[in-house]
Order: structure tokens, then C-alpha cells, then sequence
């Protein structure tokens, strides 16, 4: 019997998924999320919500390099118990730098100055943050990472008592710009963009990808997550030793994922595995997801449903998979040939890889 599945992949789906995850990674770069205000890029807000206690005032104006900030973020978005944490714990903030805006060369931040709206502060953050975060990574740094350089300002009460701090670092957002909780400082962790196994990827219009319940439409299934440090330990590897590895590993993992290698023909689904550029591996990103998805004409399909769920549980464009050609039955026995390899199904054209940067 042949195990070949006939599945296909185009260079033109390659090159529209590429397209979007770099999208997606462009804009998460430029996220921002302020602790005193709970506002994102983009927006201006004057809820004056956000830490007021001395103790949280204190945590973040003695905040210094290498210190990690943490605070809650309720259901409304309001902010408390911001305080200085162990960066081996989990936390939201790594700071880099300070910088005090009450000597930057105009009178704009006085005693009297009005603290800055967003967007003043992102141009803060791009003007004094990006050098000095990067030298304090020692240029250790993914720009398509999962890692923003951001910066952030005093509570407001703070602000108005004359503090001038502001806090270069580095966190990791939501797809809404919410800072998320991660473990380690940030130059000696994995930076790869990916999702966890048996998360689902949807990639919108505007081609942000976003994390969805399986249950609503998406281009991705996440089988699993591989680590390439791990089997490429003395650098980065050369193109066709990276696919071919990514082909064995994810196509073995996909079927791992539902059970065995017929299952996964049934789903006419096919694997699908990101990539590290050699810059994205020098900045400190390892990992890539193995994932399921299905070509169509050039772009990639909408999937509704799980494919652990077998058939029945799937919608592919809104219709049910093809129903697949039966295969001839497996002789497993001594006259067999081991090393033989196995022809392809009817119609079968040979499985290309597709890939995407860290997804």
C-alpha cells in the first residue's frame, strides 16, 4: 500500500502566508501599553485608573536595568499591585533603561507639563528605548519576535508630583496590545513567535493572525512546537537540512496529533511548518510550529472544527473534506521490502513544504 498522502502545496500559498505572518510580526512590533493608563497605540485616553499606592509608586521610580515590573489587569482593563518581581517569575515589564525626561533639552516635560498622550509616547519610546534596549540585550534581539521594545511612564499621581521617569524595556503582547506574562530575561530566552498544540491560527483581512477557538474559522491548526536549538545546537543550519528535518519532524508529529497516519489522510489536511531567518536566529528565536492547513487554488483554505474530531468534526470552505480515494491494503510481512519507497496515491502530486516565519 501506498502511505504517500496525495496532498499539495503551492508556491504561491508559500508566498501569501509568508506575506501575512511578516505582517503580523510588523505590527506587533510597535505595540505599546502603558500601565498608567491602560491605554494602546493609537489611542488617547485620560482615565487617570492605574497604580496610586507609594509601595507601586516606589516599585516603578526605583525601577532600574535588569529589574521585571508585573502588575494585574482586571476584565475592565484597570491596573493593580504594580511592583518590582524576580524576572525568573512571571511578569510583564523587563526594563532595559531609565530616562529622566525632566533633563531632555526643552522645557516640553516641566513641572507644569501635561503628561504625554500616546502618541508623544511612542515617539519617546522610538527616539529613547531602541538603542538602549538593544544594547542591553547586546543586540540579542528578534524584531519579528515575540518581544516589543516599549516604554513606559509614571502612574499618573506620580506625574503630577513631579516625577519624570520613563522606563525603556521589553514585553510580550495579546493581539489587543495587552502585556502578557512570560519567565526569564528576555537575551536568554526563545523569542519565537508560536502557539501552543491544539491552538487555532486565523489571519484576517488585514493579515493579523490571531489565536481562535477551533470551532470558528481558521488557516491553521497547531500540531506541535519544535525547538530547533535543540537538534541544531552549533548554529544555524543550512536551508535544505532545516526542510527536510521540518518535513520528517512535522509530518510525523501531524500524525502523532490525530492518531496515526490514516487519520490524517482522512482529514485531507496537510503539514504546514514555519521558519527562522539567520537574523531571527541570531536575535534569539528557536522555535517554529508544526501545523495543519489545506491549499486552495493559491491561497489557503477556511477551516470550522478541530481535526482531532476526524471528518465529521471539520468543514473545509464550508463543505465537508473531499472524500478520499481508497488506497490499497498494507502487506506487512517478510517478503516485503523495508527501504522501498512507497508510490504516490492517484493523482498525487509529491508533498512540497510550505512556510512561514516562527508560525
Amino acid at each position: 500500500m501506498s502511505k504517500t498522502s496525495p496532498w499539495r502545496s503551492s508556491f504561491a500559498v508559500r508566498l501569501f502566508l509568508v506575506a501575512a505572518l511578516a505582517a503580523a510580526a510588523f505590527l506587533g512590533a510597535y505595540g505599546f501599553w502603558s500601565p498608567s493608563t491602560g491605554t494602546t497605540a493609537g489611542e488617547t485616553s485620560t482615565d487617570e485608573t492605574g497604580p496610586t499606592s507609594e509601595m507601586e509608586v516606589a516599585s516603578f521610580t526605583s525601577a532600574e536595568s535588569g529589574t521585571c515590573l508585573t502588575w494585574d489587569i482586571d476584565a475592565k482593563g484597570e491596573i493593580s499591585n504594580f511592583q518590582s518581581i524576580s524576572c525568573a517569575e512571571p511578569h510583564r515589564f523587563e526594563v532595559a533603561a531609565r530616562e529622566d525626561l525632566s533633563t531632555y533639552p526643552t522645557s516640553e516635560f516641566g513641572p507644569d507639563a501635561k503628561r504625554p498622550d500616546v502618541t508623544r509616547q511612542n515617539a519617546l519610546r522610538d527616539e529613547l528605548c531602541a538603542s538602549s534596549t538593544l544594547g542591553y540585550l547586546h543586540g540579542k534581539w528578534d524584531p519579528a519576535g515575540k518581544y516589543d521594545i516599549a516604554s513606559v511612564l509614571p502612574p499618573s499621581n506620580a506625574w503630577d508630583k513631579g516625577d519624570r521617569t520613563l522606563l525603556c524595556g521589553l514585553q510580550t503582547t495579546d493581539e489587543t496590545g495587552v502585556p502578557q506574562l512570560s519567565t526569564g530575561n528576555v537575551e536568554a530566552v526563545d523569542q519565537a513567535v508560536v502557539a501552543k498544540a491544539g491552538e487555532c491560527r486565523s489571519i484576517d483581512d488585514k493579515q493579523i493572525m490571531r489565536t481562535v477557538d477551533c470551532a470558528q474559522p481558521h488557516q491553521l491548526e497547531t500540531v506541535s512546537v519544535v525547538n530547533l536549538g535543540e537538534r541544531f545546537p552549533d548554529g544555524y543550519p543550512a536551508g535544505e537540512e532545516l526542510d527536510t528535518y521540518l518535513n520528517e519532524t512535522c509530518t510525523a508529529a501531524a500524525e502523532k496529533y490525530l492518531g496515526g497516519e490514516e487519520n490524517l489522510y482522512q482529514s485531507t489536511l496537510q503539514p504546514f511548518w514555519g521558519s527562522v531567518s539567520e537574523a531571527s536566529w541570531n536575535g534569539g528565536s528557536r522555535s517554529v510550529n508544526c501545523s495543519l492547513m489545506h491549499p486552495n487554488n493559491g491561497s489557503f483554505s477556511i477551516i470550522t472544527g478541530s481535526a482531532t474530531g476526524g471528518r465529521a468534526a471539520l468543514t473545509i470552505d464550508g463543505a465537508p473534506p473531499a472524500q478520499q480515494p481508497e488506497r490499497n491494503p498494507i502487506r506487512n510481512n517478510a517478503s516485503a521490502a523495508p527501504s522501498a519507497a512507497p508510490s504516490a496515491a492517484p493523482g498525487a502530486a509529491a508533498p512540497t513544504p510550505a512556510v512561514a516565519p516562527g508560525q
